[in-house]
């Protein structure tokens, strides 16, 4: 490479005008050039080896850089290559090989990054079937498998194949037949000008194809632009990898002396030409430092070289191990400049750090740049530099556009598709289920062997039609015609490649969804339960159905629970609470049902009641509204309420051949097999309802909600119980990665949005018996937990006013008593036990005596003039009311 010999010579004459560099010492680079053939590669480097040498830059070829770096690795010398982009020559195999360049590893990550970011899913790989060409495709195949990508095909030429054009004429034959239409080239200059040519004849440079190039590409047209006018005709369109090299005042005098070079104003400046550059300084950089550091240049013979030397004609004991190379190598790897590509610095795995690629787009006679790719930020319309700058940017979908607009082949602006149908004709084979029951979701038309109908059918192919291309589609049956087939096999046999894809009554479940891709569901689905149901009369109890037995517990316990609190409030104050134990018993247990009789003179026995009357009335309503229903409208019932109470009974469970309720009830509800029972038809579904355990049948069916609405259209005596208790839907399989499924499904949303998938669903599932009782069973009883909020209200103001009532006559109870109650208690003993006794029996007496109301009433009372009682005694009319304490106002 010419461009690379002429950097290096203006490398060299840098060094050595430099003083601060390898001060008092001349720096000299002897070339030789292999025409990166192996062979002369390997004499040139044996002979070059001769010398004694303390490192080798290049070469320009990965076939040579394998084999020189084997000698380099022997003799100790640093083998430092500005053009070698194979990412296998790692630092493990090869110490002593420095890569001043990029790796294609990055190349092929930025690539993938393309692909992925256009939404693409499979490419075809043309390389140079050399370590070049292979070990580049296999970094791409990895880069693209990490974002679930693929390549679909590889196609290997020959290195001398720009020669053969009927074998790159062949190779591209091929290509046509398949059906991705994304191509990434990663071959040599000229191979790729002759394999352009070539597309350009066959109408690959056209819409719909999408092209890749390597920075092969970038190199000729940055150091040959303008190219030919028949070589840029070729590659119009094209997507050009070039490595980032930053801009710097450093590198634009670089260009200016460049130009200056008359005797080479011809050729342009390329990126390894600045590599080629970089590589003499680093390499001039460490031993100025290995010098400074007081290294010695010193060789030394090979111990194993000597003795082959001696029994031949090679003259192999000429080549000296170089005695500080590993020295040399720790100081190339360490150092730390900047230069024309940017900070010349290796990463700990030896590669170029803050490795980047310009994005390039061919279009008219330059060259528009579309983008960055670097392994910091992604793609992106920013340059490398400023993002390092300002940190990681936010890499969230549709904060920005991640690259500017391309001009494709065919001079559009479309992003093309990626992929069409093959035109060998080739049809893809869709299987079919072959169903003996509920053929109006798909059947074999009778007489012929690939035609099919049904609501499956007519949605595929409504589907179909909507496509912005043909596809070709032949329908294989499978199954034996006598029973339904299983479908988790039917999709298993699109992974062993017996099926291009899968239409159908399908559930999309997830051991499915492991295997294969679906398109979007054109049919919701789920299980549920169909169970046998009997209609219930209103009888002479009927007035007991609205409540189960636990409301019923729960709603006479708190009607006790209220007149009881209530009781305690107004006893001492309302006359209507007091009298005989019999009556006051009575008086607890009426008050609930009759709150509207009494009156009520405390202020806690209002709040109490006033609560107490808003849960009657609800509870009023609600019994009142469902009885009415019980009694007006027909009642079904069914002893089977769902999936929970039909797993806790041992009655033997129906499900329809071929669906997935066998494998769910077995292995996710963890139902005996020896419970399940297979029907094939409607007809044995409804003689299995109807015989019940009993005689051999089931106690229900478990089955996909579309099947089972389309058997009740047709069985009145039987009706879904419970909920739905999964949720799913049908949808058509491809394999995974398939652009088929992702076009069906936008074509499926179309069908959903414009009607046509209902029409369709009417035209085949449309049934008028039964359908007014087509409501699933639910339980027409109320239950505790739609009322508990309003007995927990309730039961939290009773316990409230409890706890204030309380408070009240606790506060009475520990007031100074009056004169005569001193007395009569200094006559008692005074002992502790006495002491807490009268203290109880005084609690128990304030609890029932009857309460002086006159004097909270006595302004009241003077104002009316007719107060009575001018001695402000009152009589109690409690239990004890002779007791001596009585007398006592309690609010004194």
């Amino acid at each position: 490479m010419l461009i690379g010999e002429i950097a290096i010579d203006e490398a060299v004459k840098d060094v050595n005008s430099n003083p601060n560099i390898l001060t008092g010492t001349k720096f000299s680079v002897s070339m030789q050039n292999s025409n990166c053939s192996g062979f002369m590669g390997m004499v040139e480097a044996l002979r070059f080896m001769e010398k004694d040498i303390v490192g080798i830059i290049g070469p320009q070829c990965s076939v040579v850089a394998h084999m020189i770096s084997h000698m380099a690795n022997e003799l100790r010398v640093p083998l430092l290559s500005f053009a070698v982009t194979d990412p296998v020559m790692s630092p493990l195999q090869f110490p002593y090989f420095i890569r001043t360049t990029q790796s294609d590893l990055y190349q092929m990550d930025a690539i993938a990054s393309i692909v992925d970011y256009y939404g693409w899913k499979e490419v075809i790989a043309v390389f140079v079937d050399d370590d070049f060409g292979r070990n580049g495709v296999a970094a791409l195949n990895d880069k693209l498998a990490s974002r679930r990508l693929r390549i679909t095909y590889k196609a290997g030429l020959h290195p001398d194949t720009a020669v053969n054009k009927n074998e790159i004429m062949n190779m591209l034959i091929k290509i046509m037949l398949l059906q991705p239409r994304i191509i990434v080239i990663h071959v040599y200059s000229e191979l790729g000008f002759a394999v352009f040519k070539e597309a350009k004849y066959l109408g690959m440079m056209g819409n719909g194809y999408v092209w890749i190039a390597t920075d092969w590409l970038s190199t000729n047209l940055d150091s040959s632009l303008p190219l030919p006018s028949e070589r840029l005709e070729t590659i119009q369109g094209v997507l050009v990898m070039r490595p980032h090299t930053p801009d710097s005042s450093l590198k634009r005098d670089f260009f200016k002396r460049w130009r200056k070079i008359s005797d080479h104003a011809p050729l342009a400046l390329n990126t390894y030409a600045l590599y080629a550059y970089d590589s003499v300084m680093i390499l001039a950089s460490a031993l100025d430092k290995f010098f400074k550091d007081g290294g010695n240049i010193s060789f030394s013979n090979h111990s194993m070289l000597n003795t082959l030397g001696k029994s031949g004609n090679l003259n192999l004991e000429a080549m000296t191990v170089f005695d500080s190379g590993e020295t040399l190598l720790k100081d190339i790897l360490g150092t730390h400049i900047v230069g024309l590509t940017g900070q010349l610095q290796f990463a700990p795995d030896r590669s170029r750090t803050r490795p980047a690629y310009d994005i390039i787009n061919v279009a008219g006679t330059g060259v528009r740049q579309i983008g960055y790719w670097s392994n910091h930020s992604g793609l992106s319309t920013v340059s490398p530099e400023s993002l390092y700058t300002k940190g990681r940017p936010n890499m969230s979908f549709g904060t920005s556009p991640k690259l500017r607009n391309v001009i494709w082949p065919g001079e559009t602006f479309t992003k093309p598709r990626g992929w069409v149908f093959s035109n060998n004709g080739k049809e893809l084979k869709i299987g079919v289920p072959r169903r003996v029951s509920y053929k109006e979701f798909v059947s074999q038309i009778r007489g012929t062997e690939n035609m099919f109908k049904g609501f499956c059918i007519d949605v595929f192919t409504a589907a179909v039609n909507l496509l912005p291309y043909a596809v070709p589609v032949k329908f294989i049956p499978y199954g034996n015609g006598k029973e339904n087939p299983s479908y988790t096999h039917m999709v298993e046999m699109i992974t062993s490649g017996n099926f291009d894809g899968v239409v159908g009554d399908v559930a999309i479940v997830t051991n499915r969804t492991k295997i294969v891709d679906f398109t979007q569901p054109y049919a919701a689905s789920g299980l549920v339960v169909v169970a046998p149901f009997k209609k219930l009369n209103s009888g002479a109890w009927a007035f007991l159905r609205p409540f189960n037995r636990l409301m019923w517990a729960v709603t006479g316990c708190c009607f006790l629970f209220v007149g009881i609190v209530v009781w305690i409030l107004e006893h001492r104050t309302n006359d209507e609470f007091r009298g005989p134990p019999k009556r006051q018993c009575v008086t607890i247990l009426w008050f609930s049902f009759s709150t509207m009789f009494f009156a009520h003179s405390t202020t806690l026995g209002r709040l109490v009641l006033i609560i107490w009357l808003f849960v009657v009335l609800i509870i009023n309503s609600s019994y009142t509204a469902s009885l009415t229903s019980i009694l007006t409208v027909q009642q079904l019932s069914s002893p089977i309420k769902g999936i929970e109470s039909l797993r806790e009974r041992d009655d033997p469970i129906g499900y329809q051949v071929g669906s997935f309720a066998e494998y769910y009830l077995r292995n996710e509800l963890n139902i005996s097999e020896s419970r399940l029972l297979a029907l094939g038809t409607p007809e044995a579904y409804a003689k299995a309802l109807k015989d019940g355990p009993s005689k051999g049948g089931v106690a229900a069916i478990v089955d996909e909600r579309p099947y089972v609405e389309l058997f009740l259209s047709s069985n009145c005596a039987y009706r879904i119980v419970g909920q739905e208790f999964t949720k799913s839907g049908w949808g058509f399989a491809f394999p995974r990665d398939s652009p088929l499924a992702i076009d069906l499904s936008t074509a499926i949303l179309e069908l959903a949005e414009n009607g046509d998938l209902q029409r369709i669903h009417d035209k085949w599932l449309m049934k008028n018996a039964c359908t007014l009782e087509n409501a699933e069973l639910e339980s027409d009883r109320l239950h505790l937990k739609s009322f508990w909020g309003l007995f927990l209200i309730c039961g939290v103001a009773c316990l409230l006013a409890l706890l204030l009532y309380f408070v009240q006559i606790i506060r009475q109870l520990y007031k100074k008593p009056s004169d005569d109650a001193i007395a009569r208690d200094q006559q008692q003993n005074h002992d502790s036990s006495s002491m807490r006794s009268t203290r109880l029996q005084r609690f128990l007496s304030l609890m029932d005596e009857k309460e002086d109301v006159s004097k909270s009433g006595n302004k009241k009372r003077k104002i009316d003039g007719s107060v009575n009682d001018t001695s402000g005694s009152t009589r109690s009319r409690g239990f004890d009311r002779e007791r001596s304490f009585n007398s006592v106002n309690p609010l004194d």
